[in-house]
């Protein structure tokens, strides 16, 4: 009678107790002198067992490992996709396409922040309503996080972020430092001036907040005889301040529609060449793909964020609009009139390398006529409140806190 065994041989990449399990189900017992129908039999029974006890071995072992070590790729798979979701605009939220809601619980701070220009104190200087302060605007189909002041200051630690613009810029930047400043002690936070900048700094978090004075984002240059000429091909004396940025926020739009009245230049240059009149949208295109060409050549995406935040609506009179008075938002048309300053913007940002997210807050506050300093942007006596078609009146900027609260709480969003 003969014997023989299917010796176990060690798999490297079993663990031990599935190598136990694997030896001993390859043992069989002896045969003796099988006839052929028992050696075929015993072959395939032998087949058979080598299978089973492989897939179980391997099964077990996947179970175990899946179990013990590997559980945590999961986790951060998992991860992964929360975090794609944020940053994918297929799936992100489109905060361009909502509604005004009120809310008892804003604003998030008062007029008596120090950080606020005369010009916006609303309440301060007499507005007897507030209802304004209260608005916050709800997207369909997802919410903006309300601002957190420390959170903010969490991301942005050690960074620095600047808005660049005109004055509705400034009105922003000041928003935007008292959203922050009531959560740093005193002594812990000061403001710094350079030039066309001013920066607020919060010292613990190292974080500074700028705003850069560039209202038409090319240089404006008075030339011999006192001409000021508008230089559509250079920007450079204004982007010295835009290096070493971590985030920007730009805005450029009003400047360029100011009928000739009210025009800050007298000539543009191109290449050299003087221009007594242009379209003023050709005009603002050139500029805009100035600072396109800017962006492009000398910033890296992966250093620094670029947000373009979209005009700001004016309620003028002379548009058809008119703000004094006005104490709630307006109902949302499907038929806004969509200004060419903004189609001209998307067509010079579609056409960069650079990836420039446009932050469109138009729409939305073409709604609130009711959010403009109007006769409130300085003090005024009681009787000359009855009166108020002989005061100027302010159609353009925003009383704070108010509507800009709300694009800064966007901003913090897409941060």
């Amino acid at each position: 009678m003969s014997t023989f065994y299917i010796a176990s041989s060690t798999h490297k990449g079993f663990l031990l107790t599935g190598e136990r399990h694997f030896t001993s189900c390859f043992t069989l017992a002896s045969m003796a002198r099988p006839k052929p129908d028992q050696f075929l039999l015993a072959l395939l029974i032998f087949f058979i067992s080598t299978s089973l006890c492989f897939c179980h071995g391997m099964s077990w072992q996947v179970f175990q490992e899946e179990d013990d070590g590997m559980s945590w790729l999961n986790e951060e798979d998992n991860e992964v996709d929360i975090v794609q979701t944020r940053h994918d605009p297929s799936r992100s939220c489109n905060f361009e396409s909502g509604k005004w809601v009120y809310d008892q619980s804003y604003p998030l701070y008062d007029s008596n922040c120090p950080y606020l220009s005369t010009a916006v104190t609303c309440q301060k200087n007499g507005r007897p309503d507030s209802d304004y302060e209260k608005w916050r605007w709800q997207p369909h189909g997802c919410s903006i996080p309300r601002f957190d002041a420390l959170k903010f200051l969490g991301k942005m630690r050690r960074k620095r972020i600047m808005l660049v613009g005109d004055s509705i810029m400034r009105n922003q930047w000041e928003s935007l430092v008292c959203l922050v400043q009531g959560v740093i002690p005193t002594g812990h936070k000061k403001v710094t001036y350079n030039g066309p900048s001013m920066a607020f700094h919060s010292l613990d978090f190292e974080t500074s907040i700028e705003f850069t004075w560039a209202p038409l984002l090319v240089e404006l240059k008075k030339e011999a005889g006192n001409k000021r000429i508008l230089h559509l091909d250079l920007i450079e004396e204004n982007a010295r301040y835009w290096r070493n940025v971590d985030v920007l926020v730009f805005d450029s739009a009003h400047w360029w529609t100011h009928s000739d009245q009210w025009s800050s230049w007298d000539y543009y240059m191109e290449k050299q060449t003087l221009f007594q009149s242009m379209n003023p949208m050709v005009a603002y295109q050139k500029g805009l793909t100035t600072w396109a060409r800017w962006i492009d050549l000398n910033l890296d995406p992966r250093k620094t964020r670029v947000i373009f935040r979209s005009m700001s609506p004016r309620h003028n009179r002379g548009n058809g609009w008119k703000c004094y008075n006005q104490r709630q938002p307006l109902a949302f048309s499907s038929h806004q009139h969509v200004p060419e300053s903004l189609v001209v913007l998307k067509e010079v940002l579609r056409k960069m390398s650079f990836p420039v997210y446009l932050q469109d807050i138009t729409a939305m506050s073409a709604l609130r006529r009711d959010g403009h300093p109007s006769v409130y942007r300085r003090a005024i006596s009681e009787q000359a409140r009855q009166h108020p078609g002989s005061l100027s009146s302010d159609c353009s900027h925003w009383c704070l806190p108010g509507v800009p609260d709300i694009w800064n709480e966007m901003l913090s969003a897409l941060l």
